[in-house]
């Protein structure tokens, strides 16, 4: 029997409507342990290169990891996979809740979406009763009237919902998916994919048990994380201020993302923090599956013009950031009501406000006009745009048609030097971090396989001072400072071990605000809960280097979607120094940086154009995958030895 995992993945082609089971052996989920690691294997198994993100020969992956729903903190996660119709590279968002868990009890690890239905459908999962059901009823309606409406024809109000609304089915090209109306896979456009596919929803409920090797162990650990991550003051915060908590220390260290990353603070920053949002709208703390930190916010506003509904969750510190201090905007409430548009429409709330910011220096640079803005003054600074503009971009409307694109495309299709405000790498817009005051944060930027992403690694701060939190990740032999700004081998070595080790939480379904260095669980207490669920003499070696393979395999699908190393660098604007704030005047030195970026290359094992050799591919057992001549292997037994089990 197998422990962890299921052994069962549902293949749902939507062109067909055959429905089939596969059953992958042990040595499977041992070397893909599930999540990030999944996705990778069928994208580049399966994909041919060059085919369209949006047409019916996309696949679409839903995959836990086989830690996933296990009852302790920070355990929740799933991902979802696609060629992303946003980058045109390798597609990937992680989520927590409690929707992951749920398909794993009702007997699934994963989900493979082929095809494209010919009218609007969702898929409805019951333990071993799988359907697909019709949605011609549900297409247009926000997430919350369709979630209601599922559940009220369903008779259960315990389904678990995936679900996108009219952003996703208008193909928006960062549409994400919404679990629960608060919980998103929110880059890489994974929900417009689920749009193009006609696929409103997968609805999951679960009956059964997930199988652990040793359950008597489990409520030891548990309880042992549980101390951890109570004495961890990092941890304390986000219970406290959830991860709005850190708009103050950002503001004050000068890289607050505010006027388009053009400034590194916002004067008013008090009024849209996580200590402003405690005083004023919160109404309670949430979490996600069996998880203590709650870091989850719900807010709620019911005098007054706006209006926010609870049952959306609440704003995050990037929601925040990208609607806030990125436009010039200190509103808190306005700030609540456009994380609500985005969730009930499905669209990252990142690309959203940064598509705001950007057609607010064209508008303040002469680009654009009022009359091409649909009669809005779209300046910095001006809240009465920003809830009318993320209407426009979810219905694809005037201005908004544009700006629905991503800035990369709508900045060509304005033209006259607009490229210069698209703040992209890969064609996905920046997080709200600044890497001109934490320079691992924009090498994760450049190296990221999904385009500009603030979760690939830890940021600089966690390793950049003696003490408890430098301490935690001793077992990844980073044993010693490294400075925030620095730009030196110590740096990206810390961020390689980093970037590998978050790798592995994204396969295995780990929430990066659980373990160390974000978090205070402990790698050994990882590694004990690993092997108690699994039952397999594991270690932090077989860990790291299932970590190593995905990155390698999703680098792997980008090369072979025409990516070089010409992307795997920062927009211009953070070579250029801030305007304002307290480190007015810094830049991130551009040949300095390159030279890092080939570095990391030849640590990875990779040659100076960033293609993984021979050699690091067969050592992590990815033969298959080799780009390999004839002359290589010329009696394929290189090839034979890949074949799984």
């Amino acid at each position: 029997m197998s422990y962890g995992f299921l052994g069962r993945i549902i293949r749902v082609d939507l062109t067909s409507g055959s429905i089939t089971i596969e059953k992958p052996g042990e040595t499977f989920y041992r070397k893909y342990l599930g999540g990030k690691g999944l996705v990778a294997y069928y994208l580049l198994k399966e994909l041919p290169g060059g085919v369209d993100p949006l047409g019916p020969d996309n696949k679409l992956v839903f995959a836990t990891g086989v830690l996933t729903g296990v009852p302790a903190p920070a355990l929740p996660r799933f991902v979802v996979g696609a060629k992303s119709p946003l980058t045109g590279g390798f597609g990937q968002s992680e989520a927590g809740g409690f929707w992951g868990p749920e398909l794993k009890k009702a007997g699934y690890d994963a989900i493979i979406v082929e095809g494209c239905a010919e009218k609007p459908v969702y898929l409805y999962i019951k333990d071993d009763d799988i359907q697909i059901r019709d949605a011609q009823h549900l297409w247009g309606l926000e997430t919350g009237q369709a979630q209601e409406a599922i559940r009220w024809e369903l008779g259960d109000d315990k389904v678990r919902l995936a679900i996108i609304g009219t952003g996703g089915e208008n193909l928006v090209r960062y549409a994400c998916i919404i679990n629960e109306l608060k919980h998103a896979n929110g880059r890489n456009g994974l929900g417009a994919v689920m749009g193009s596919k006609k696929l409103k929803a997968i609805v999951v409920r679960g009956s059964g048990n997930i199988p652990v090797a040793e359950p008597e162990k489990i409520p030891g650990i548990r309880k042992d994380i549980i101390a951890e991550l109570k004495a961890y003051p990092l941890t304390q915060s986000l219970y406290e201020l959830g991860t709005a908590g850190a708009v103050i220390s950002l503001n004050a260290g000068g890289i607050l993302p505010t006027r388009n990353f053009n400034y590194g603070e916002l004067e008013t920053a008090e009024r849209i923090s996580g200590e402003a949002m405690a005083e004023t709208i919160l109404k309670r703390r949430e979490g996600c599956y069996a998880c203590s930190i709650r870091c989850k916010r719900a807010v709620e506003v019911s005098s007054g013009e706006i209006t926010v509904d609870p049952k959306y969750g609440g704003p995050e510190y990037e929601t925040i950031a990208s609607f806030g201090s990125l436009c010039q905007i200190d509103d808190l409430v306005l700030l609540a009501k456009a994380h609500e548009l985005c969730n009930k429409y499905s669209i990252d709330t990142i690309s959203t406000g940064c598509s705001i910011a950007f057609a607010m220096e064209c508008y303040e640079k002469g680009l654009l006009t009022r009359e091409d803005c649909d009669g809005l003054e779209v300046k910095f600074g001006n809240k009465d745009v920003i809830l009318p503009l993320i209407d426009m971009i979810a219905q694809r409307r005037g201005i908004g048609d544009i700006l629905a694109e991503g800035t990369h495309r709508a900045a060509k299709i304005i033209g006259r030097g607009a490229e210069d405000f698209a703040l992209t790498v890969k064609r996905q817009e920046l997080p709200m971090h600044d890497p001109r005051g934490k320079v691992a944060v924009g090498i994760g930027y450049a190296l990221s396989e999904t385009g500009a992403d603030h979760m690939t690694a830890a940021h600089d701060p966690l390793f950049a001072n003696k003490g408890i939190v430098l301490d935690t990740i001793f077992p990844l032999g980073i044993t010693k400072p490294v400075g925030e700004r620095d730009l030196t081998w110590e740096k990206i070595r810390a961020f390689m071990y980093l970037k590998i080790w978050w790798s592995f939480s994204d396969m295995a379904g780990i929430c990066h605000f659980g373990p160390v260095p974000r978090g205070g669980i402990s790698i050994n207490n990882i590694i004990r809960l690993l092997k108690a669920v699994t039952g397999w003499d594991t270690s932090l070696w077989e860990l790291m280097k299932a970590g190593e393979r995905s990155i390698n395999m999703a680098r792997l699908f980008n090369l072979r979607e025409g990516f070089t190393r010409e992307d795997d660098i920062l927009p211009k604007r953070l070579f250029t120094p801030l305007k304002k704030g307290r480190l007015k005047g810094v830049a991130i030195p551009e040949d300095e940086f390159r030279a890092i970026i080939s570095l990391y290359y030849a640590m990875m094992g990779w040659d100076e154009e960033g293609v993984p050799g021979k050699g690091k591919l067969l050592e992590l057992q990815l033969a298959e995958f080799l780009p390999m001549r004839e002359e290589d292997d010329p009696d394929g037994s290189l090839l034979d030895d890949a074949e799984l089990n």
